[in-house]
């Protein structure tokens, strides 16, 4: 039935948060934050990746623009944490950004599961990440030669859950609606945005979200996808 499968990144196929974690615990040591305050890399870690994640819901929601995230992020953790001196956030921001993309970690199973899809679909991705971020994510994780084409929110002019990004991705892999399957693990983005174009989804709900509308199909593990396809 299906042909080409569109898989979304962060959180889906590559392990944000662990990846992130030894980012921020890399920083906070180099950075000497327990100088400023900072009890423990685990405390830092665990603010950072809850603001991280309500400032992409946000972004994704057009409510704030990436430079925003880039800009606040770090001062917001600060913040929670009750640290008034923010003089070095920018530096780490940069660092951060530096050392995150580099990180290899993927999520228990996917790349199994890409070894199995290989050669029996077409595989891509469509990511509201930005192309020279994701890009090294994909090298550094060694996935990036599983990717036909790897659609961003920069090339298509557009971000999930906007229908223009999966129309675009639909355009130019050449790929037909009908043979056609989203996989990923933001409800709102991945299944809601791709639904709002008629395409099959798979969400990837490791958290048993209660979700309004059904997916195609849900799963917990990849290991569930082989089942399916």
């Amino acid at each position: 039935m299906y042909k080409h499968l569109f898989f979304d990144l962060d959180h889906t196929l590559w392990d944000f948060d662990r990846n992130s974690a030894e980012s921020i615990a890399e920083i906070y040591d180099s950075f000497r934050l327990v100088d400023l305050g900072v009890s423990s890399a685990e405390e830092f870690s665990r603010h950072f990746i809850e603001i991280n994640r309500r400032l992409w819901a946000d972004y994704d929601k057009n409510i704030i623009t990436h430079s925003y995230i880039r800009e606040n992020r770090f001062p917001l953790v600060f913040q929670a944490l009750g640290i008034s001196d923010t003089a070095c956030c920018a530096d780490l921001n940069d660092e951060y950004l530096r050392r995150l993309p580099r990180k290899p970690h993927l999520l228990e199973s996917a790349r199994e599961v890409l070894d199995y899809l290989t050669g029996r679909y077409t595989l891509h991705i469509i990511t509201n990440g930005f192309a020279e971020i994701q890009a090294i994510k994909l090298d550094s994780a060694e996935i990036a030669h599983y990717f036909t084409y790897v659609v961003t929110n920069q090339e298509a002019n557009a971000k999930k859950p906007d229908p223009l990004i999966f129309q675009y991705a639909l355009s130019v892999s050449g790929a037909a609606l009908e043979e056609s399957l989203m996989i990923g693990d933001n409800y709102e983005a991945d299944i809601l945005g791709a639904k709002a174009v008629g395409m099959d989804t798979v969400f990837y709900n490791t958290r048993g979200q209660i979700v309004p509308e059904p997916p195609t199909y849900t799963i917990q593990h990849w290991k569930e996808l082989m089942a399916i396809l």
